[in-house]
């Protein structure tokens, strides 16, 4: 059974121009244990498709149809008081910049201390034992010494650590991850990384981890969703989706990565630039920077359909286009 399930999911912005439609029927569910990727451009919709989970969309953003359940149990239409017990106790949040997630003025175990004992019942001394534990096991060195540090004392890596101690503190089922590795240098990441694949093992935790770097996806995750302008465009098993992917956007994406035993001294490129959510065209929204388009492209919207392996969004894998072919 499913962990989560995000279906049909629709975030619009009332504006004064009319409303925009950021995410568009957005469609996946994740396993316990499961590491499920999401991949995309910078304005795909990734990080609003996160905050919606966790219940932290800016207004005027709001849900205006779909559902996300957790467990089976609709979380979306919960009151700003019980979603704030989901988040913490059953979902974790794991944020970009960790300066933004740590008060300056607190130490970080006053910090987990009080995440503790807001969402499980136990004592002062139990839940600052508890807090050791989780430095430990981020791989702070020194931990019962660095309990009573504060943020500013810490480098970028280990406040990254004592973040995602933090997002452990009530043993949530569901961790949210949005870009936890972009501000880090690239041995950290490894480490960071390495991290988040031993707690879902080692906690049975799943994991939503939210990048535009393939290379992360490709390291770490199971599965990957690879979304465009507020939509899914593919979704499958990670080494699918990366050595046979059916979308062209896809291939575009995998095509534009360097790699080490390729001897090609240029890097493919998309043409053209995602566009803005006031000027989605019709039909596919990737249609005006496909190399495959077609008629129907243009003025149909495809949704997931199987293409071999994965699910793609995209014509070129409609039944009767397969029997044609």
């Amino acid at each position: 059974m499913s962990l989560l399930e995000v279906q049909n999911l629709v975030v619009e912005f009332p504006g004064r121009r009319g409303t925009l439609r950021a995410l568009d029927n957005v469609s996946f569910s994740i396993a316990p244990g499961e590491i499920l990727g999401v991949v995309g451009e910078s304005g795909a919709g990734k990080s609003l498709t996160g905050a919606s989970i966790i219940g932290l969309l800016e207004p005027p953003g709001h849900i205006a149809s779909g559902q996300i359940l957790l467990e089976g149990q609709r979380i979306d239409n919960l009151a700003a008081e019980q979603m704030r017990h989901v988040r913490g106790r059953r979902i974790g949040a794991i944020f970009q910049d960790p300066l933004t997630s740590l008060n300056p003025l607190y130490t970080v175990g006053q910090q987990l201390i009080e995440t503790i004992r807001t969402h499980l019942p136990v004592s002062a001394a139990e839940a600052r034992q508890r807090a050791i534990g989780l430095l430990k096991d981020t791989g702070i060195p020194a931990a019962e010494q660095r309990i009573d540090h504060y943020p500013h004392q810490f480098s970028g890596g280990m406040r990254q650590r004592v973040v995602i101690a933090l997002a452990l503190a009530a043993e949530p089922q569901l961790i949210v991850a949005d870009e936890p590795t972009t501000a880090l240098d690239v041995s950290i990441q490894a480490q960071i990384i390495q991290l988040l694949k031993s707690i879902c093992k080692t906690r049975g935790a799943a994991v939503m981890l939210i990048t535009h770097d393939m290379g992360v996806i490709a390291e770490t995750c199971d599965r990957v969703a690879v979304m465009y302008a507020g939509r899914v465009a593919e979704i499958g098993p990670v080494d699918e989706v990366i050595n046979r992917p059916a979308h062209p956007y896809t291939a575009g994406l995998m095509a534009s990565i360097p790699d080490m035993d390729s001897e090609r001294e240029r890097l493919n490129q998309i043409d053209g630039a995602m566009p803005r959510l006031n000027a989605i065209p019709r039909g596919c929204a990737f249609n005006p920077r496909c190399p495959r388009v077609f008629d129907r492209c243009r003025v149909e919207r495809p949704d997931l359909m199987p293409a071999g392996a994965t699910q793609a969004a995209c014509w070129l894998h409609a039944p009767a286009r397969k029997e044609a072919a």
